[in-house]
């Protein structure tokens, strides 16, 4: 509840409450989600707007090995019932596999660390002809200046091909959270430009929750977008009687 109250104020309209499974512990099952319902009876209601603020479930598997993407290519009824899929791989091939086969929406990166294995082309613009988008730890960035030399580092090499398709994540803790200006200002510092930083913390979120939306469907998702009417704006501008010339 701390936490959310602090995502409503900082700005946030939806959050993801992340359930972690790490095949190399023992005894991991994919367990149905908590309703949202059950841990909030009453939602917060977002700023400037009459809508409560949206809380998703998420998924986030950390594979280490390929056996461990079978799940993911079988039909669980838990794995359905979440909003968002996410995989973590911890080599390059998983990263390959998880890029080109995987039906997953977001694929979770660790930059706070010298990286095993380099980005290539071919996987990362799959990944994002599929619709998946990367999604980049900047938390610990914030505590060390190790680790913030690492992200700054490993992010911009990512940028540099993936062409700003991703979304960025926090930890569970409130302390560590930050607003989504705060976090589009960082992106800048990962080379991406104004649009792009913001569209990771706004556009791309919502692009994964809508390909969340597909994968459960099997369908398809439709949402409008209202187009600015530039031509009418035009024609108020031109004067009436240069506007009686060029209809005749």
């Amino acid at each position: 509840q701390n936490i959310l109250t602090v995502c409503f104020s900082v700005g946030y309209s939806a959050v993801a409450l992340n359930h972690v499974i790490d095949f190399k512990e023992k005894k991991q099952e994919i367990i149905k989600p908590v309703s949202p319902s059950e841990l909030f009876p009453s939602l917060p209601i977002v700023q400037g707007t009459s809508k409560r603020i949206r809380v998703l479930t998420r998924l986030t598997l950390i594979v280490s090995d390929p056996s461990h993407c079978n799940l993911l290519r079988s039909t669980s009824a838990n794995i359905r019932l979440y909003d968002i899929i996410a995989v973590f791989p911890k080599t390059e091939k998983l990263f390959h596999i998880a890029c080109t086969t995987l039906d997953v929406d977001l694929v979770c990166i660790n930059v706070t660390e010298k990286l095993p294995f380099y980005f290539r082309r071919p996987p990362v613009n799959m990944a994002i002809d599929r619709g998946i988008y990367f999604e980049l730890l900047y938390t610990p960035a914030i505590k060390d200046s190790t680790m913030r030399r690492y992200t700054i580092s490993n992010a911009i090499s990512l940028m540099q091909i993936c062409k700003g398709k991703v979304s960025s994540q926090s930890k569970n803790k409130p302390l560590e959270l930050r607003g989504p200006y705060d976090v589009a200002n960082l992106g800048l510092l990962f080379g991406l430009s104004e649009g792009e930083a913001k569209a990771a913390v706004s556009t791309n979120c919502r692009a994964a929750m809508l390909h969340g939306e597909t994968r459960k469907s099997a369908c398809g998702v439709v949402y409008t977008v209202k187009k600015p009417r530039k031509v009418e704006e035009e024609e108020t501008a031109v004067p009436a009687c240069k506007k009686a010339k060029t209809q005749v």
